[in-house]
Protein backbone atom coordinates (compact mmCIF):
# COMPACT_ATOMS: atom_id res chain seq x y z
CA UNK A 1 0.00 0.00 0.00
CA UNK A 2 1.51 3.31 -1.09
CA UNK A 3 0.92 6.20 1.30
CA UNK A 4 0.49 9.90 0.50
CA UNK A 5 0.21 12.99 2.65
CA UNK A 6 -1.53 15.88 0.92
CA UNK A 7 -1.24 19.35 2.36
CA UNK A 8 -3.95 21.85 1.39
CA UNK A 9 -3.90 25.61 1.76
CA UNK A 10 -6.03 25.74 4.92
CA UNK A 11 -5.30 25.82 8.62
CA UNK A 12 -2.61 23.49 10.02
CA UNK A 13 -5.07 22.36 12.74
CA UNK A 14 -2.55 20.20 14.58
CA UNK A 15 -3.96 17.71 17.05
CA UNK A 16 -4.02 14.05 18.05
CA UNK A 17 -5.81 12.82 14.93
CA UNK A 18 -3.32 14.64 12.70
CA UNK A 19 -0.39 13.25 14.66
CA UNK A 20 -1.85 9.75 14.36
CA UNK A 21 -2.06 10.13 10.60
CA UNK A 22 1.52 11.35 10.42
CA UNK A 23 2.69 8.40 12.52
CA UNK A 24 0.86 5.90 10.28
CA UNK A 25 2.24 7.33 7.04
CA UNK A 26 5.04 5.04 5.80
CA UNK A 27 7.48 6.64 3.36
CA UNK A 28 4.66 8.80 2.00
CA UNK A 29 4.46 10.85 -1.13
CA UNK A 30 4.43 14.49 -0.05
CA UNK A 31 2.22 16.51 -2.37
CA UNK A 32 1.13 20.05 -1.59
CA UNK A 33 -1.65 22.08 -3.16
CA UNK A 34 -0.21 25.54 -3.74
CA UNK A 35 -0.05 27.33 -0.35
CA UNK A 36 -0.27 23.96 1.37
CA UNK A 37 3.52 24.09 1.15
CA UNK A 38 3.45 26.25 4.27
CA UNK A 39 1.33 23.66 6.10
CA UNK A 40 3.82 20.94 5.11
CA UNK A 41 6.66 23.13 6.43
CA UNK A 42 4.75 23.58 9.68
CA UNK A 43 4.93 19.81 10.16
CA UNK A 44 8.58 19.62 9.08
CA UNK A 45 8.06 17.89 5.71
CA UNK A 46 10.11 18.49 2.58
CA UNK A 47 7.86 18.93 -0.44
CA UNK A 48 8.20 16.46 -3.30
CA UNK A 49 5.57 18.02 -5.58
CA UNK A 50 3.70 21.32 -5.46
CA UNK A 51 0.69 21.57 -7.75
CA UNK A 52 -1.83 24.29 -8.54
CA UNK A 53 -2.14 27.76 -10.00
CA UNK A 54 0.43 29.14 -7.53
CA UNK A 55 -1.67 32.15 -6.60
CA UNK A 56 -1.01 31.60 -2.89
CA UNK A 57 2.79 31.33 -2.98
CA UNK A 58 5.20 34.21 -3.51
CA UNK A 59 7.80 33.91 -6.27
CA UNK A 60 10.60 33.52 -3.73
CA UNK A 61 8.72 30.67 -2.03
CA UNK A 62 8.37 28.84 -5.34
CA UNK A 63 12.05 29.38 -6.12
CA UNK A 64 13.01 28.01 -2.70
CA UNK A 65 10.82 24.94 -3.21
CA UNK A 66 12.29 24.29 -6.64
CA UNK A 67 15.85 24.81 -5.40
CA UNK A 68 15.13 22.26 -2.63
CA UNK A 69 14.21 19.69 -5.27
CA UNK A 70 10.43 19.97 -5.40
CA UNK A 71 8.64 19.35 -8.68
CA UNK A 72 6.49 22.38 -9.55
CA UNK A 73 3.35 21.62 -11.60
CA UNK A 74 1.73 24.94 -12.51
CA UNK A 75 -1.83 25.19 -13.83
CA UNK A 76 -3.76 28.22 -15.10
CA UNK A 77 -5.84 30.14 -12.58
CA UNK A 78 -8.96 29.71 -14.73
CA UNK A 79 -9.50 25.97 -14.49
CA UNK A 80 -12.29 23.58 -13.54
CA UNK A 81 -10.45 21.87 -10.67
CA UNK A 82 -9.33 23.23 -7.32
CA UNK A 83 -5.67 22.83 -6.42
CA UNK A 84 -6.49 20.10 -3.92
CA UNK A 85 -8.48 18.24 -6.57
CA UNK A 86 -5.41 18.25 -8.80
CA UNK A 87 -3.30 17.01 -5.90
CA UNK A 88 -5.68 14.15 -5.14
CA UNK A 89 -5.79 13.04 -8.77
CA UNK A 90 -2.01 13.18 -8.92
CA UNK A 91 -1.63 11.07 -5.77
CA UNK A 92 -3.99 8.44 -7.18
CA UNK A 93 -2.18 8.48 -10.54
CA UNK A 94 1.10 7.85 -8.73
CA UNK A 95 -0.34 4.76 -7.08
CA UNK A 96 -1.28 6.03 -3.61
CA UNK A 97 -4.10 4.01 -2.04
CA UNK A 98 -3.80 5.46 1.50
CA UNK A 99 -4.24 9.24 1.45
CA UNK A 100 -4.51 11.70 4.31
CA UNK A 101 -5.40 15.34 3.67
CA UNK A 102 -4.03 17.90 6.13
CA UNK A 103 -4.88 21.59 5.97
CA UNK A 104 -8.20 20.86 4.27
CA UNK A 105 -10.23 22.74 6.89
CA UNK A 106 -10.03 26.52 7.08
CA UNK A 107 -12.07 29.68 7.47
CA UNK A 108 -13.99 29.21 4.20
CA UNK A 109 -16.94 26.86 4.58
CA UNK A 110 -17.35 26.50 0.81
CA UNK A 111 -13.77 25.29 0.44
CA UNK A 112 -14.08 22.94 3.41
CA UNK A 113 -17.25 21.38 2.02
CA UNK A 114 -15.66 21.10 -1.41
CA UNK A 115 -12.66 19.33 0.12
CA UNK A 116 -15.00 16.80 1.75
CA UNK A 117 -16.82 16.22 -1.54
CA UNK A 118 -13.50 15.67 -3.32
CA UNK A 119 -13.14 12.37 -1.49
CA UNK A 120 -15.91 11.11 -3.80
CA UNK A 121 -13.72 11.53 -6.89
CA UNK A 122 -13.88 8.40 -9.07
CA UNK A 123 -10.08 8.27 -9.05
CA UNK A 124 -10.27 7.58 -5.29
CA UNK A 125 -12.74 4.69 -5.50
CA UNK A 126 -10.14 2.16 -4.36
CA UNK A 127 -8.34 4.52 -2.00
CA UNK A 128 -8.57 5.03 1.74
CA UNK A 129 -8.76 8.83 1.56
CA UNK A 130 -9.45 10.85 4.71
CA UNK A 131 -9.36 14.45 5.81
CA UNK A 132 -7.82 15.01 9.23
CA UNK A 133 -7.89 18.12 11.41
CA UNK A 134 -7.24 18.53 15.11
CA UNK A 135 -8.98 15.67 16.91
CA UNK A 136 -11.20 14.72 13.95
CA UNK A 137 -11.02 12.44 10.94
CA UNK A 138 -13.53 12.50 8.07
CA UNK A 139 -14.10 10.04 5.26
CA UNK A 140 -16.83 8.62 3.05
CA UNK A 141 -18.69 5.34 3.50
CA UNK A 142 -20.07 4.07 0.17
CA UNK A 143 -22.19 0.91 -0.10
CA UNK A 144 -20.54 -1.99 1.69
CA UNK A 145 -19.19 -2.86 5.12
CA UNK A 146 -16.90 -0.49 6.99
CA UNK A 147 -14.92 -0.71 10.23
CA UNK A 148 -14.31 2.28 12.50
CA UNK A 149 -11.38 1.98 14.90
CA UNK A 150 -11.27 4.15 17.99
CA UNK A 151 -11.86 4.06 21.71
CA UNK A 152 -14.95 3.63 23.86
CA UNK A 153 -16.57 7.03 24.23
CA UNK A 154 -15.37 8.49 20.92
CA UNK A 155 -17.98 10.46 18.97
CA UNK A 156 -19.13 9.17 15.60
CA UNK A 157 -21.42 11.12 13.28
CA UNK A 158 -22.92 9.59 10.14
CA UNK A 159 -24.25 12.16 7.69
CA UNK A 160 -25.93 11.42 4.33
CA UNK A 161 -24.30 13.30 1.47
CA UNK A 162 -26.25 12.44 -1.67
CA UNK A 163 -29.87 12.23 -0.62
CA UNK A 164 -31.23 9.28 1.31
CA UNK A 165 -28.77 6.65 2.46
CA UNK A 166 -30.56 3.35 2.82
CA UNK A 167 -30.04 0.05 4.57
CA UNK A 168 -27.71 1.31 7.30
CA UNK A 169 -26.84 -1.19 10.00
CA UNK A 170 -24.43 -0.41 12.83
CA UNK A 171 -22.69 -2.43 15.52
CA UNK A 172 -20.92 -1.07 18.64
CA UNK A 173 -22.58 2.34 18.47
CA UNK A 174 -24.70 3.52 21.40
CA UNK A 175 -27.64 4.48 19.17
CA UNK A 176 -28.02 1.57 16.74
CA UNK A 177 -29.37 1.57 13.23
CA UNK A 178 -30.90 -1.67 11.97
CA UNK A 179 -31.26 -1.57 8.21
CA UNK A 180 -32.58 1.98 8.44
CA UNK A 181 -32.51 5.10 6.29
CA UNK A 182 -30.89 8.44 7.05
CA UNK A 183 -32.45 11.26 5.04
CA UNK A 184 -30.65 14.36 3.80
CA UNK A 185 -31.69 17.14 6.18
CA UNK A 186 -32.57 15.69 9.60
CA UNK A 187 -29.72 15.39 12.09
CA UNK A 188 -30.49 11.90 13.32
CA UNK A 189 -27.01 10.52 12.58
CA UNK A 190 -25.10 13.13 14.58
CA UNK A 191 -23.15 12.51 17.81
CA UNK A 192 -23.30 8.75 18.21
CA UNK A 193 -20.84 7.09 20.60
CA UNK A 194 -18.48 4.13 20.26
CA UNK A 195 -19.22 1.37 22.76
CA UNK A 196 -16.21 -0.76 21.76
CA UNK A 197 -12.78 -0.26 20.23
CA UNK A 198 -14.19 -1.06 16.81
CA UNK A 199 -17.58 -0.33 15.26
CA UNK A 200 -19.07 -1.73 12.08
CA UNK A 201 -21.25 0.20 9.65
CA UNK A 202 -22.97 -1.40 6.67
CA UNK A 203 -24.50 0.70 3.90
CA UNK A 204 -26.79 -0.70 1.21
CA UNK A 205 -27.33 2.41 -0.93
CA UNK A 206 -25.95 5.95 -0.87
CA UNK A 207 -22.90 7.60 0.66
CA UNK A 208 -22.37 8.56 4.30
CA UNK A 209 -19.86 11.05 5.61
CA UNK A 210 -18.29 9.61 8.75
CA UNK A 211 -16.84 12.11 11.22
CA UNK A 212 -14.80 10.51 14.00
CA UNK A 213 -14.02 12.80 16.94
CA UNK A 214 -11.74 11.61 19.69
CA UNK A 215 -13.58 11.52 23.02
CA UNK A 216 -17.01 12.95 23.74
CA UNK A 217 -17.62 15.97 21.56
Amino acid sequence: MKHALLFANGEANDGPMVQRALALAHEPLIIVADGGARVAAHYGFSVQTVIGDMDSLATQELVALSDAGAQVLRYPAEKDETDLELALKLAAARGATWIRIIGGVGNRLDQTLSNIYLMALPELTRCDARLVAGNQEMWLLPPGEHLIDGAVGDTISLLPLNGEVQGITTEALHYPLRGETLAFGPARGISNVLTAAQARVTVRRGILLCVHTLGRA
